[in-house]
């Protein structure tokens, strides 16, 4: 599969889709930027008394909401689910004594249509045998009418006088039986279901009253551990300490430097005594900066890579090998994150504590004994965390010892110096970030071709000073320059606000050197080249 061959006719969106591609490549990298910063801030956040307040009183809350889950576990199975299960077997015991009721209604009901029916049966026939005996009177008066007749009519009477007594016979039997089944039905059967109705209702209260107790209850069992859980919030606002917070600001921003000291009076009169075909600086000369000028204009004998790393040497536990300050600020950082960890670990225990003492006191909702392992754990962990963490205070008092020494003996060479060094910057400006010496070299942002051309220039930059080295700097990375204690550099390139000064061997070889790691001494009266004799 290859686009050549593919898409040989899709150039215009071939060249939307690549486009594409790299703004959404940019928009993530501006996405991780703004995370990254995002980290840092709350990092820097969470060493105040304030923010670690706030983030025992989020435990606290965390501890709380578990009591709530336990409430509503407690009501869920005690209290709604005996409620679902009861009520279900209500119904149905309430469906069988209705039917009942109702089967004994119907039996009822068909017992009296049963003596209605004989009854009108009864009163039919009544009114049938009276007609025939009107019917046989009237024709045993007519003299006209025959005996035949007559004697018809005699017969009919006597069958509906006969069906007459019959109905009235079967009209009092079920009477009789439905006045015994309806006594039997409101005194006897109703009465029965009623009451066994009244028996079921009287249970379903009851049972809602044990609902009611066990509500409660589910409310009451938590409240020693929600208190628990006030009172550490109540204990994590007076934890709060503003004096504290204070020095964890001075300790964050602060660069460990000297405030710059006064400014030298400079003789700027001393240019009038100079002839014309004299090349001389006014700075005193030095006989170790007595060099040859082709030395110092020459080819270097390397082009400076800023892009990329050269391979690092084994990092040491100690951070031995990296420069004082930076040693120090990784040591303060390693020591703040192994308090966070342990502070961790120290919330863990309290929580398992706190759910061994509900187990003991509910041995219902678990076994005390099975937290033990996890809590000798936790124990071990924080042991394991303190001992790392007084290994690395014992380092950080070590380093900070020599850097305050190398801060006297820097204080008293400034007293001899023309222009006062320190942080000043080579434009006499103050720079107050404090962690220049820990950032790599600036960075190129240049177009690559560019880029390739400002290093294969065959005339390098001019030097426009010299500087002394305070520090060693091992220049591990790429486009540094490694310096020894003493040491005396060119300077060929000024200090842009970042902390990095470019500096040149006599020897030629190039490359940046922390600015705060070295004094400076610029040629006033030079723009550009200075000629070394």
């Amino acid at each position: 599969m290859s686009w050549g061959t593919e898409l040989w006719d899709q150039f215009d969106n071939l060249d939307k889709h690549t486009q594409w591609g790299i703004d959404f490549l940019e928009k993530y990298a501006k996405f991780v930027k703004e995370r990254i910063e995002i980290e840092q801030n709350y990092a820097k956040q969470l060493r105040f008394t304030s923010c670690i307040a706030f983030f025992n009183i989020l435990n606290e809350l965390n501890d709380y909401a578990g009591q709530r889950e336990v409430v509503a576990e407690e009501m869920g199975h005690r209290v709604y689910g005996e409620l679902m299960r009861y009520s279900h077997d209500l119904k149905t015991e309430r469906k069988m004594h209705l039917q009942e009721g109702r089967k004994a209604q119907q039996y009822l009901d068909m017992c009296w249509k049963q003596m209605d029916n004989s009854k009108k049966k009864f009163e039919r026939e009544c009114r049938e045998a009276e007609k025939a005996q009107q019917s046989y009177e009237r024709l045993d008066n007519d003299t006209n009418a025959t005996k035949a007749d007559v004697e018809k009519a005699k017969q009919q009477l006597n069958l509906r006088t006969h069906m007459a007594d019959e109905n009235k016979n079967e009209y009092a039997a079920q009477l009789q039986n439905f006045n015994g089944e309806q006594h039997k039905h409101y005194y006897i059967v109703i009465p029965q279901i009623y009451k066994q109705l009244q028996e079921m209702d009287e249970r379903r209260t009851i049972k809602l009253s044990e609902c009611y107790r066990g509500f409660a209850d589910s409310e009451r069992k938590v409240i020693p551990i929600i208190s628990k859980c006030l009172e550490g919030m109540i204990l994590a606002a007076k934890s709060v300490d503003e004096h504290r917070d204070s020095q964890l600001v001075i300790d964050c921003f602060k660069s460990g430097f000297e405030p710059p000291g006064d400014f030298p009076f400079e003789d700027y009169s001393q240019n009038i005594y100079r002839t014309i075909s004299d090349g001389t600086i006014s700075t005193p000369k030095q006989e170790g900066m007595r060099i040859d000028s082709k030395t110092t204009v020459g080819k270097a004998k390397g082009k400076l890579w800023l892009f990329g790393k050269k391979p690092k040497g084994p990092a040491l536990e100690d951070f031995s090998h990296l420069p004082p300050e930076q040693r120090r600020k990784k040591l303060q950082q390693r020591i703040d994150e192994l308090n966070r960890e342990l502070q961790k670990e120290t919330d863990q225990k309290d929580a398992l504590i706190k759910m061994k003492d509900v187990y003991e006191k509910n041995p219902q909702m678990g076994d005390p004994s099975s937290l033990q392992p996890k809590l000798a754990e936790t124990m071990s962990n924080m042991d394991r965390l303190r001992m790392e963490i007084h290994k690395n205070e014992a380092w950080l008092s070590e380093v900070e010892g020599k850097v305050a020494a190398r801060s006297d003996r820097r204080h008293s060479s400034d007293i001899n110096h023309l222009v006062t060094q320190g942080r000043e910057s080579p434009e006499g400006s103050y720079t107050d970030d404090a962690n220049q010496e820990g950032r790599g070299p600036p960075q190129q942002h240049a177009h690559p071709n560019e880029f390739d051309d400002e290093f294969e220039d065959d005339d390098p930059l001019p030097a426009i000073g010299h500087c002394k080295a305070i520090y060693p700097f091992d220049g591990h990375n790429e486009g540094t320059l490694a310096m020894k204690e003493g040491e005396i550099l060119y300077i060929i390139e000024e200090d842009k606000g970042d902390g990095w000064t470019r500096a040149r061997r006599q020897n030629g070889e190039e490359g940046y050197v922390p600015t705060s790691y070295i004094d400076v001494t610029l040629e006033k009266n030079s723009k550009g080249a200075v000629t070394y004799i």
